[in-house]
């Protein structure tokens, strides 16, 4: 994301969030060697793979910690003799911590640097990680995870604004597609992880190996991640800050992105909640061990992830965006059956569809904002992770009441919200194209 102001007027901060890319794009070439005065990253060139790597970890320290509790939902019920829907509140509370900070985060970003306030986020979640297994009480480990939420909120906005700073336009889609498959390699792991370690030791132990990881993936980043070349230190004034958002709020286009974001976020937020239940239960009755491997999908979410860039380019933004909703539609059918090979085709289906649409919309959200992208981008996290609190709140009540079934309501439906939403937004686009033949016509 280009260099962002939030302490300007939605004029000047359009100027500011192109400042640095114009001095560099404007500063002296030599013209006879043909070089290319644009600075920022890309594919091949120097700190691109570095930087990828730094922020992959990022994303697997993320979403390790994120959604550590999520797999061990029945053991956690077990201990405290809670419900799923009470249970599902210590990754509601994890989820919604950031959802509530990731744009305040976002706003200390444009201050103090995007690598500055990763740095920090990433150490305070991991020191709260490493506190977790020590929960006296349910309502202790809601609060542990609602604070290790919180701390998270400073790597989202902060990555991609980093993202579309230092890299070039071209390559940002790719670019974020790596950034959103580290995150599905962390919860990839961090759920099979802590099924093994819990069926052998139990889910303290668990979250604690967890913890460590994160603390590995951590130092890793910050010794990785480049220096940022091409940010521009912004002002923390709240009048402009609210500015900037509401300027991002009264786009349209922004506000279907957001609300895509936080629906996919429902149907992954509500399935995986609550699968573990379901796998530990007649007639599948798997140990909890198993049941930690069922997340080996999200393999399949890297590679939907990092292919978003191809998706895009072949079937453009809004045809991704059908076939992204129309994959993860078909897999939650498949896992009404009884078959446990065609369930777990369905979380293949729902897994690669999710992670395809979120790495789309995600990528639209920084290519459409023309200022304040770490505020744009804040506002799509924040969105998308009330989506993930709201599915596995809403989810775990659904199956409370009416079993697996229940789940899969609420997830079709918000898969119908994602397809009404685009085609809405298919509408407007021909419409707004309309407009200027009809003028000129006349």
């Amino acid at each position: 994301m280009s260099p962002a102001s939030t302490g300007a007027s939605t004029s000047v901060g359009a100027v500011s969030s192109v400042s640095s890319v114009s001095s560099v794009s404007s500063a002296p070439s030599a013209p006879s060697c043909g070089v290319d005065s644009d600075s920022r990253m890309t594919p091949g060139g120097p700190g691109y793979r570095r930087m990828s790597l730094a922020l992959f970890l990022a994303g697997v320290a993320t979403f390790a910690l994120l959604y550590s509790t999520q797999a061990l939902l029945p053991l956690i019920s077990g201990e405290f003799g809670v419900e799923a829907s009470e249970a599902s509140w210590t990754v509601a509370a994890a989820t919604g911590g950031l959802a509530l900070f990731v744009l305040p985060m976002s706003a200390l970003s444009e201050r103090f640097g995007r690598r500055t306030v990763m740095t920090a986020s990433l150490a305070v979640a991991v020191t709260v990680g490493m506190l977790v297994p020590f929960a006296p009480s349910l309502g202790a480990l809601v609060v542990l995870r609602g604070v290790q939420g919180a701390a998270l909120a400073g790597l989202p906005a902060s990555a991609t604004a980093y993202l579309a700073e230092e890299v070039r336009p071209k390559a940002l889609v790719t670019a974020i597609g790596l950034f959103v498959a580290g995150n599905s390699v962390g919860g990839m792991s961090g759920r099979v992880i802590t099924g093994w370690v819990a069926q052998e030791w139990g889910w303290r132990i668990s979250v604690g190996v967890i913890g460590a990881l994160a603390v590995v993936c951590a130092v890793a980043f910050r010794l990785l991640l480049p220096a940022p070349k091409h940010f521009t230190a912004g002002s923390l004034r709240p009048r402009v800050l609210l500015g900037t958002v509401r300027g991002h709020l009264s786009d349209p286009l922004l506000r279907r992105l957001y609300a895509i974001g936080a629906l996919f976020m429902t149907v992954f937020g509500g399935v995986y909640t609550v699968i573990g239940y379901r796998l530990t239960a007649a007639p599948f009755g798997l140990p909890q061990g198993v049941v930690g491997s069922i997340f080996l999908v999200y393999l399949v979410g890297t590679v939907s992830a990092s292919t978003a860039g191809r998706l895009v380019g072949r079937f453009g933004r809004r045809g991704a965006l059908y076939l992204a909703g129309g994959t993860t539609a078909a897999g939650l059918l498949l896992t009404l059956t009884a078959s446990l090979v065609l369930v777990l085709l369905g979380l293949v289906l729902i897994t690669a569809g999710f992670f395809a649409g979120h790495a789309v919309a995600s990528s639209a959200v920084s290519k459409t904002a023309t200022h304040g992208r770490a505020q744009a981008s804040a506002l799509y996290q924040s969105a998308y992770y009330i989506g993930s609190s709201v599915g596995s709140t809403v989810g775990a009540l659904a199956f409370h009441a009416d079993g697996w079934s229940g789940t899969v309501g609420v997830g079709l439906l918000a898969v119908l919200g994602v397809v009404t939403i685009t085609v809405l937004g298919s509408r407007a686009a021909r419409a707004a194209a309309r407009g200027p033949l009809v003028a000129e016509a006349r």
